[in-house]
């Protein structure tokens, strides 16, 4: 890594590595950060475990996505420290540390991508890419007071980079302000296959709203009325389907068999320690039926058919982030599954359904950053960072 001192540790202590970039571009003068998922040239590729990190060897090639953050002339500060096989949202890994929340120190940074937010928090960088499969830029962005997205699923390139359940795996960033930000979004993501129709309409759903804290309702008042300012006012509609229970197992269901499929043949062969919460969710995963995968690929269906419907080719959802401002540090564990719990219900919405959804730093609550969120159509994640642009502008 380039960083010469990282009070954050929110960088793997890698040696460093001449990672070649562009003498010019549209992110030149701007430095990021890599989620340890993805594969850099001249670096082993961890995520976020000794024993993937002991089997990973050298890469002698660089991701994709990360390769166009270089071309576009952005220098790469190092690669960041993830939860363990990136299965948690705490940002706390028993192995490599907890990396230190930048806007609220003695509260948790939120994960997986825990480094990278801390990196960008801390201003160590720029930017820095992270992944979401369940909440892992959206979560942290939220926690440390930045602009987060999980773009529509596919839309950006994940090859080069670690699985964990890849029908919700997708490839985020970070920034502090939303010029960063904008300038990242036009190198990667080059143009929306869809365009908003005007005028945009506002979505409020109710029921998403109803789980976050009264206080963090509280607190997003200024930003919701800078949003009404630039949208107009909201119409309210209900986004659960069946219920949030149902959305929060079916989703498990899915995450789980996906990522057992993926990590679960390395925890068999080499039975690697487990930190806690990822040990007891890797278990829980194998247990997964047939019969609950079938399931919850069938809500999957129709409940992205509903939210589509609702959505539409103009319509715009905002809702909470998260249910409330990040857990402090000193939580015990138990207490920090169960807001990981609380908040799965809230966001396993655009990943079930793989629509955008970007995460803005808006609001506040005794002093911790709280995100408010943007989510629309299939394609539409160039439009809704503008309208973001625009909100943060208001």
């Amino acid at each position: 890594m380039t960083v010469p001192h990282d009070p954050a540790h929110a960088f793997v202590p890698y040696p460093h590595v001449n990672v070649p970039r562009a003498g010019s571009g549209p992110l030149s003068g701007l430095s990021f950060g890599v989620k340890d998922l993805f594969d850099v040239a001249g670096y082993p590729t961890g995520g976020g475990s000794p024993f993937v990190l002991a089997l990973s060897g050298i890469k002698s090639g660089t991701a994709p996505t990360v390769q166009r953050l270089l071309d576009a002339g952005a220098s790469l500060a190092g690669k960041t420290v993830t939860d363990e096989f990136a299965f948690s949202m705490n940002g706390v890994n028993a192995h490599f540390g907890a990396p230190v929340n930048g806007a609220a120190p003695d509260r948790i940074s939120g994960g997986s991508s825990s480094g990278s937010a801390s990196a960008v928090s801390n201003a160590l960088c720029d930017f820095a890419l992270g992944t979401d499969t369940g909440g892992s830029v959206r979560a942290p962005a939220s926690h440390c007071g930045l602009y987060g997205l999980r773009p529509t699923h596919g839309r950006v390139s994940l090859a080069g980079c670690l699985d964990l359940a890849p029908s919700f795996d997708t490839c985020g960033w970070f920034a502090r302000d939303i010029q960063t930000f904008r300038r990242v979004a036009d190198v990667l993501l080059e143009g929306d296959p869809v365009d908003f129709p005007a005028p945009v309409r506002l979505l409020w759903p109710e029921d998403v709203w109803s789980l976050a804290v009264p206080a963090a309702r509280e607190a997003h008042a200024t930003a919701i009325a800078r949003v009404r300012k630039v949208l107009g006012e909201p119409k309210i509609i209900s986004l659960a389907f069946e219920s949030f229970d149902a959305l929060y197992w079916h989703f498990r269901y899915l995450q789980g068999r996906e990522a057992w499929t993926t990590v679960g043949p390395l925890i068999e062969r080499y039975a690697p320690p487990l930190g806690p919460g990822v040990a007891e969710r890797f278990a829980w995963s194998r247990g997964v039926t047939d019969e609950q995968v079938t399931q919850a690929t069938d809500f999957r269906t129709r409940f992205s058919a509903h939210v589509s419907a609702l959505v539409g080719q103009s319509g715009v959802v905002i809702l909470p982030t998260m249910p409330d401002i990040a857990p402090l540090r000193t939580s015990p564990e138990d207490a920090l599954e169960d807001y990981r719990n609380r908040a799965i219900r809230m966001l396993a919405t655009a990943g079930l359904a793989r629509l955008p959804q970007v995460s803005m730093p808006l609001s506040t609550r005794d002093g911790a950053p709280l995100g408010l969120s943007l989510m629309g159509p299939a394609g539409s994640d160039l439009a809704l960072i503008a309208l973001a642009s625009r909100i943060a502008q208001a």
